[in-house]
């Protein structure tokens, strides 16, 4: 059994119901399920019952797993979908009594903590920053740094080459980087895959494998009653996201065909619903809006701004065509986006995609119907400014006394002030003002307040960078550097 793939494994238990080759199944990828399932929890005995509860749906859908299905990921967003089965169980049951609710947090405080301080900070965000990749990026990612597959297995699993992988991957890793960065983890590409590679998979308990596999073999006829809700509550979110997902697809296709169905009518019933088309962005509006995906005349001057709600949904006001494609695909860096072809200019749109989910596909549809254009990334050697340290311990780099979430920043001319803030916050800033990509090489974690100041009038930002060596002891170096662009062409 040992020299089988986990597919033919599976195929042996929905053919045969040998018993021996789901034990062995469950044997490899219990701690794969168990790790993922204790980050998002945070409590081992929840993530003993989510183990379970995956096994036994696997049990449950063995027949109907196609050939072509990566395990990984399947297990993955299953995993996800049990967690948040039993986080909304969690929360309802909370409601009921406070006593339990606050006994979990006790739980979780005690539980929480590890050894590394990076990965003390990347777990509880890892499994979300994952689900925010698209399928494809997923899968690559949980192959190379959770299976320990090489380039090229992973090219082979994915239909492509190795090149195609590696560049993938590449681009997998840079994702995960600003999602983290974002949320004050600040680390490199290559540091973040070195801790999913030495932390992602966790040994689960000794007879936890014997336990998940007697009762999923039962198909859950030996599962605890919470066990049994939990399945259920997952059961319906793989079911409702299975159908969001036909929809939008389905929408999608139509739209590209330029067919006129039921679907469509029903997008279109919405138009006349611009209650969303506000100053400034506000999210709130966003989420209770009609579905639909338009991309109009501004309706307001421009500069109104722009940004995401919940479930992908996006929306902007009085912005460019550049700004509308760089959101559809999820690109926030303008110094990093090739243009091929021309867009409109001085033109000033309002643009909304708030369906169920596939928002990001249908908003880019619509570009390309509208305007005839499309984006592709690709990793390109350019020129680009370094931010490093040149002398650690400089007076205008104070260590923040701030130590929750919450921050500010302001970015005006000669002055950039921030609370709470880090170095990729500063680099991302200084990006936006001298227009050229600036790479955080800091390697520096923590957060700061910074009241850095400059003489705006100068038009080569000589004062800028004396004031950040003066004030801050950070260098601007010059360099080439291969970095993920937005290329943007015309349709062929």
């Amino acid at each position: 059994m040992q020299d089988l793939d986990d597919l033919t494994l599976l195929r042996e238990y929905a053919a045969r119901r040998s018993e021996s080759a789901f034990a062995e199944l469950v044997s490899r990828r219990v701690g794969f399920v168990y790790a993922a399932a204790l980050r998002q929890v945070r409590d081992p005995h929840l993530a003993d019952e989510i183990t379970q509860a995956v096994f036994i749906i696997l049990a449950q859908k063995a027949a109907n797993i196609s050939d072509k299905t990566i395990l990984a990921g399947w297990l993955f967003k299953t995993t996800r979908y049990a967690a948040i089965a039993q986080t909304r169980d969690r929360v309802k049951r909370s409601l009921r009594n406070a006593a339990i609710e606050k006994e979990f947090q006790m739980q979780t405080e005690l539980q929480s903590t590890t050894p590394d301080l990076l990965w003390e900070k990347m777990s509880p965000l890892l499994d979300e920053a994952l689900a925010a990749l698209g399928e494809t990026d997923r899968q690559a990612v949980l192959l190379r740094f959770f299976e320990n597959k090489s380039l090229a297995e992973v090219g082979s699993r994915l239909g492509t080459g190795e090149d195609t992988a590696r560049k993938r991957v590449s681009r997998a890793l840079e994702k995960l980087h600003r999602f983290f960065a974002k949320r004050g983890v600040s680390s490199t590409t290559a540091i973040i895959a070195g801790a999913m590679s030495a932390n992602s998979v966790q040994a689960a308990p000794v007879a936890l494998a014997k336990t998940v596999t007697a009762v999923a073999l039962a198909k859950g006829a030996a599962a605890s009653g919470s066990t049994l809700t939990l399945i259920k509550g997952a059961l319906k979110i793989m079911a409702w996201t299975k159908m969001k997902t036909a929809i939008v697809a389905a929408a999608v296709v139509l739209l590209a065909a330029g067919t006129t169905t039921v679907t469509v009518v029903k997008i279109e019933q919405h138009k006349a619903d611009e209650s969303w088309r506000v100053r400034p962005f506000d999210s709130r509006v966003l989420d209770r809006v009609s579905p639909q995906v338009e991309i109009l005349p501004a309706k307001l001057p421009r500069g109104g701004g722009w940004g995401n709600g919940m479930h992908g949904k996006m929306m902007g006001t009085g912005v460019g065509v550049e700004s509308i494609v760089q959101t559809a695909y999820g690109f926030g860096y303008v110094t990093r986006t090739i243009l091929s072809t021309e867009l409109p200019k001085d033109r000033y749109y309002d643009f909304i995609a708030s369906l169920p989910s596939g928002n990001a596909e249908a908003l880019q549809q619509k570009i390309k119907t509208q305007f005839g254009v499309v984006a592709r990334r690709e990793i390109i050697e350019t020129n680009v400014l370094l931010l490093t340290v040149k002398y650690p311990n400089a007076q205008g780099l104070r260590p923040s006394t701030i130590h929750d979430e919450s921050s500010q920043l302001r970015m005006q001319p000669g002055q950039f002030f921030c609370v709470n803030a880090t170095m990729w916050d500063l680099a991302a800033n200084l990006e936006g003002l001298l227009q050229i990509p600036v790479i955080n090489q800091t390697g520096v974690a923590n957060k700061f307040d910074i009241d850095l100041k400059w003489n705006p009038n100068d038009p080569q930002n000589n004062s800028l960078k004396q004031a950040l060596l003066g004030q801050l002891g950070l260098e601007l170096v010059p360099s080439r550097e291969p970095i993920e662009m937005l290329v943007v062409e015309k349709v062929k």
